[in-house]
C-alpha cells in the first residue's frame, strides 16, 4: 500500500506576536512526527491588521489584562521562555517589527536553512530577554546566535532596503490575506486541492484530525507513563 503523501503546511508569522512562538514552536517538533513539510513565511502583521481592519488585542483593555495572565498559563503549558515584557506597547506598536520581517523575509531567500533558528532568537530576544530587535546590531546578534557567519549577517542587513525584499514581505502578507488571514499565527494545511486555514495556538488537535495525525500535546517526544 503507498503512503500517504506529505501535507505542506504554511506557517504565517511575526514575531511581534507572544502566542505565534508558541505555535512556532510546536510545529518545529512535530516535523520529525507529522508527515508535513513545514514552510516558514514571514509576513508583517502590521499591514495584515491594516488590509483586514483588525486590531492587536493589546488596544482592547480587558483583552490586554487577560492576555498577560493568559500568555504566562500557555509558555508554561508549551514549554516556551517568554515572560512578560514591561512596555509592550512600546516594542509590539511604536517601534515594531517591520524591519525584523524585512530581515527575516532576506534570510528566507538567501539563507533559508538559518530561516527557524533566526526566527525563534528575535523572539527570545523580545519575549524571553526584554531586548531590542529593530536595530541593525540587535539583528546581527540573533543572527550570530545561529552560526551564520558574520559576511553573510551584514549582506542580509544591506539588502533589508531592496524593493525584492519589500515587495516580497508585501506579496506574502497579501498571500495571507487571500488565505483569509486576519491575525498571527495564521497555519494553512494543504489537503487533497484544497487550503485549510488556521488561527491561533490552540487549534493543533483539530489538525492532526484533518491531517490523519496525531496529537501527542506539546512534547511530542516524551515518553508519558502507562500508569
Amino acid at each position: 500500500m503507498a503512503s500517504s503523501p506529505r501535507i505542506k503546511v504554511e506557517f504565517f508569522y511575526d514575531v511581534v506576536s507572544p502566542y505565534t512562538w508558541l505555535a512556532f514552536e510546536v510545529l518545529c517538533r512535530y516535523q520529525s512526527h507529522w508527515k508535513m513539510d513545514l514552510v516558514l513565511r514571514p509576513f508583517y502583521l502590521g499591514g495584515l491588521m491594516n488590509a483586514t481592519g483588525n486590531r492587536p488585542p493589546m488596544m482592547v483593555p480587558k483583552k490586554g489584562l487577560y492576555m498577560h495572565k493568559d500568555l504566562l498559563r500557555n509558555a508554561a503549558y508549551f514549554g516556551v521562555p517568554l515572560k512578560a515584557i514591561e512596555d509592550p506597547f512600546n516594542v509590539m506598536i511604536e517601534k515594531g517589527t517591520l524591519r525584523a520581517q524585512r530581515f527575516l523575509t532576506v534570510v528566507a531567500h538567501e539563507h533559508p536553512e538559518h530561516l527557524e533558528g533566526v526566527s525563534r532568537e528575535l523572539w527570545r530576544r523580545i519575549w524571553s530577554l526584554g531586548e531590542d530587535i529593530v536595530e541593525d546590531e540587535s539583528l546581527h546578534l540573533a543572527a550570530k546566535a545561529t552560526n551564520m557567519e558574520d559576511a553573510d549577517i551584514q549582506k542580509c542587513l544591506n539588502m533589508m532596503n531592496d524593493s525584492t525584499i519589500k515587495l516580497s514581505l508585501k506579496k506574502t502578507t497579501e498571500d495571507a490575506v487571500e488565505y483569509g488571514a486576519f491575525g498571527a499565527p495564521t497555519i494553512v494545511l494543504h489537503l487533497n486541492g484544497r487550503s485549510e486555514m488556521f488561527f491561533g495556538s490552540d487549534r493543533f488537535p483539530l489538525m492532526a484530525e484533518m491531517m490523519n495525525e496525531k496529537w501527542k500535546g506539546p512534547f511530542p517526544d516524551m515518553i508519558k507513563s502507562s500508569l
